[in-house]
């Protein structure tokens, strides 16, 4: 999903979430609305409306987009004998924005030039008939946490550091006008520091398949590396030790989430919907606006079947294609590396501002080609390194779900 298209969500479900809570107050008062707040509610869904039909219509383009670059694939034997590409910064750029974000967050001329056909070791690949112009895989898990954190890039081998208020002031006392101040001493600072840790990666590929095979394979390798190094983020960004590694948000420490932080599901093996409200409301309001839940997929389909006491489900399925589903007014996300193992004093899922998970990059994805230390065997090496780390910064800003 795109940022864009991210940002319009959140937007709609904020204004859906004042009209319910203007709604749920006067029912909570036994009254009716009154005129301002009829004038607010009005106000609040004509917004969310309006949003709703941006939101479907920038789906519809980017669907749209990566049909039309699905079909420039498919097209590569007719663009064979032209020129190539010449635009190297466009790619370089798409290539990073890819990095990053994904592939979905490209746009359409993005898209068509990490595509198109480039010259391979002085010529342009050819085709045998028995092999066609495409590529089965497994279908590429989605890796979001990036997207929703704040990203940060420093050039100092030390890393990057922020002061933290560990414990506030106690609260201002009633005195005479004459006694003297109470001092105090709560006050404590601390830091939390981030320090990139490498993560690399070696992948050989055989110097036949690249010469005789009909896809770009080094367009192959590139898409497939990046993929698997967002994999490898995401993973560390929600289970990471934070040795030698980020810390995840599913790891208690001290200097990520506390376990203070845990809440309870309701359930030994799932959810119940009084535990799922609890959850949200262990959130302080601040928060809330831009909270988001993760699940694994397999939490999301016990929630699924959870009714309130009204036989209502509380799950609202998400109508437009595209579009997040909600949970009690709040973006769900599915995560194929959020634990879900539903036994008792697990870790299953997650409600928080993941915009307070910090993300430091100390080098950009750097690839070197190797094309004479594996000739021996036939092959060309591609060398892939950065470096990050990452870590929650503010505890109070999660809820983390755990089994009862």
């Amino acid at each position: 999903m795109s940022v864009k298209l991210r940002e319009m969500l959140e937007k709609r479900n904020r204004a859906v979430t004042e009209a319910r809570s203007l709604a749920d107050k006067a029912d909570t008062e036994k009254r009716s609305l009154t005129d301002d707040e009829k004038r607010q509610v009005d106000t609040h869904l004509k917004e969310a409306g309006d949003l709703r039909e941006s939101i479907d219509r920038e789906t519809k383009m980017q669907e749209e987009e990566r049909s039309a670059a699905a079909l420039s694939l498919q097209t590569t034997e007719e663009l064979r004998g032209k020129a190539p590409d010449k635009d190297a910064e466009l790619r370089t750029v798409a290539f990073r924005k890819m990095i990053l974000n994904g592939a979905q967050s490209l746009s359409f001329e993005e898209s068509r030039s990490l595509m198109a056909n480039n010259e391979v070791q002085g010529g342009f690949l050819n085709a045998p008939q028995d092999f066609t112009a495409s590529l089965i895989a497994k279908v590429k898990d989605s890796v979001f946490l990036r997207g929703l954190a704040t990203s940060f890039t420093t050039t100092s081998a030390e890393g990057m550091g922020w002061p933290s208020l560990d414990a506030d002031l106690d609260d201002f006392e009633w005195s005479d006008e004459i006694k003297e101040a109470p001092e105090d001493e709560a006050l404590r600072f601390g830091k939390r520091e981030l320090k990139p840790h490498p993560v690399k990666k070696l992948i050989k590929v055989s110097d036949k398949f690249l010469r005789t095979a009909a896809i770009n394979p080094e367009s192959i390798v590139m898409d497939r590396a990046a993929y698997k190094r967002g994999v490898t983020e995401e993973k560390a960004f929600l289970t990471g030790t934070g040795n030698k590694q980020p810390l995840g948000i599913f790891t208690a420490s001290a200097q990520g989430i506390n376990t203070d932080r845990d809440v309870a599901s309701g359930a030994a093996t799932g959810f119940t919907a009084d535990g799922l409200k609890l959850i949200k409301y262990s959130l302080k309001a601040q928060y809330m606006t831009k909270a988001q839940w993760l699940f694994h997929r397999d939490g999301v389909a016990k929630i699924a079947t959870l009714k309130d006491g009204n036989g209502q489900y509380i799950f609202e399925m998400a109508e437009a294609l595209g579009a997040m589903d909600i949970l009690m007014g709040r973006p769900l996300n599915m995560s194929e590396f959020a634990p879900n193992t539903f036994t008792t004093g697990q870790y299953v899922g997650m409600f928080g501002d993941f915009s307070w998970y910090y993300i430091a990059d100390s080098l950009n994805l750097r690839i070197k080609r190797l094309n004479e230390l594996y000739a021996r065997t036939g092959q060309v090496g591609f060398i892939f390194d950065s470096e990050t780390d990452g870590m929650p910064v503010l505890s109070e800003a999660f809820a983390r779900i755990k089994t009862n």
